[in-house]
């Protein structure tokens, strides 16, 4: 007889997440299309590839200072300033093996057990669980497709207690492609003021912009550098996911307990990925634009003819990142079954909006970081099978 062992309590708080299981289906299937891509479908640039060969070369095999190399902090610390208007010198920032990386050492060091954290229902479906493993409770502001899930300041405000410590806010949102606007970001500034709480904000998306939309950093607004982290990432910007370099900008006193807490995740961001970010902020601004120029052609023909079909409709055109979240509820499917529909009828694979909080029921997520042509037939196939449900 196996000899029974008890886990600890928090293991369950990350829950169930189906993408792994459309993950392995991918792998064994070659006749599903996928349009649940989290990562750029484009490679790194190939000057990004050039630099880490070399630096692995040269022997840069070894372990980084935990905060991360100067010489890439010192060119964060430009980038920051001249992009998103944030001041933070080179001790302002931490190196971190991903943004996801990031969020998790600004929880640990800024939530105690039972505060409270604000975040936004749909989202980044890492924010609740991470919140959640620290011991704190994540409070959802439910955000509606009706006015473009924007986070109104007025109704985060009304989730504030005694208990608020931090709230997070995604721009541009995963899984909703929204832009927050320069107005609500100073909207809500102020009441992260008087209420006297941290505003960690997921910038990871930053460069992928759409149309009129500008991206503005809260951390860049008057006043507001030492209420906030940043957190960006090289991910999705430059298509180095495998990389893993994403960084934080905050007060210096934030980023030295976070340092403290590298020691006991990934001591370090690898050494010859981290120099060879410096090159892709030096010398990748051409590559960037070319992805985000088709990002955009997809964009407009995932948007065209999502609303071409039948039961489901795109009300909001996405801003940002590279996501649609069309609603779907004309089907009379729940999220989950919707998606297991069209993974057994139309062999394309998308992710249920409930992976992104309870309030994404009734969506689905579609990304748009594949090949024109796949989204082309993938959009075929699910027209196709959603019109015979008629």
């Amino acid at each position: 007889m196996r000899r029974a062992f008890r886990l600890a309590k928090r293991v369950g708080v990350v829950g169930t997440t189906r993408i792994e299981q459309s993950l392995k289906i991918l792998e064994s299937r070659k006749d599903i299309i996928s349009l649940g891509a989290g990562e750029p479908d484009f490679p790194a640039p190939p000057n990004v590839i050039k630099a880490a060969e070399k630096f692995l070369e040269e022997g840069y095999t070894h372990y980084s200072p935990m905060q991360g190399r100067h010489e890439l902090r010192e060119a964060l610390a430009k980038k920051l300033k001249k992009e998103n208007k944030i001041d933070a010198d080179p001790e302002e920032i931490i190196v971190c093996c991903g943004s996801k990386e990031a969020i998790l050492l600004s929880s640990l060091v800024t939530l105690d057990a039972g505060d409270e954290t604000i975040i936004p229902d749909p989202g980044y479906l890492a924010f609740r669980p991470i919140v959640e493993a620290v011991d704190a409770k994540a409070v959802s502001v439910n955000l509606d497709e009706s006015d473009n899930f924007e986070v109104h300041p007025e109704n985060l405000e009304k989730l504030i207690t005694r208990k608020t410590r931090m709230l997070i806010l995604n721009t541009p949102a995963n899984p909703t492609g929204t832009v927050m606007s320069k107005k609500i970001l100073e909207e809500i500034a102020d009441i992260v003021i008087e209420k006297n709480l941290i505003a960690l904000v997921d910038e990871a998306y930053e460069k992928l912009i759409y149309g009129k939309a500008r991206h503005v950093s809260m951390a860049g607004l008057n006043g507001m550098f030492d209420h906030v982290i940043t957190t960006q990432s090289f991910s999705k910007t430059y298509a180095m996911c495998g990389f893993r370099v994403g960084y934080a900008a905050a007060n210096e006193k934030i980023i030295k307990e976070m340092k403290e807490f590298k020691l006991t995740t990934t001591l370090a961001a690898p050494t010859f990925a981290q120099l060879a970010a410096v090159d892709a902020l030096q010398n990748s601004r051409k590559y960037v634009a070319k992805m985000r120029k088709e990002y955009d052609r997809r964009r407009r023909l995932i948007t065209k003819r999502i609303n071409q079909i039948p039961n489901i409709y795109l009300k909001n055109i996405p801003q940002g990142a590279f996501y649609i979240f069309p609603n779907i509820t004309e089907t009379k499917m729940k999220s989950e079954k919707f998606v297991d529909f069209l993974l057994s009828k139309a062999k394309v694979a998308v992710i249920a909006g409930t992976e992104f909080g309870k309030h994404g029921e009734g969506f689905v997520r579609m990304s748009y970081a594949t090949a024109y042509d796949k989204i082309e037939e993938a959009m075929d196939r699910i027209e196709s099978s959603v019109r015979k449900l008629r």
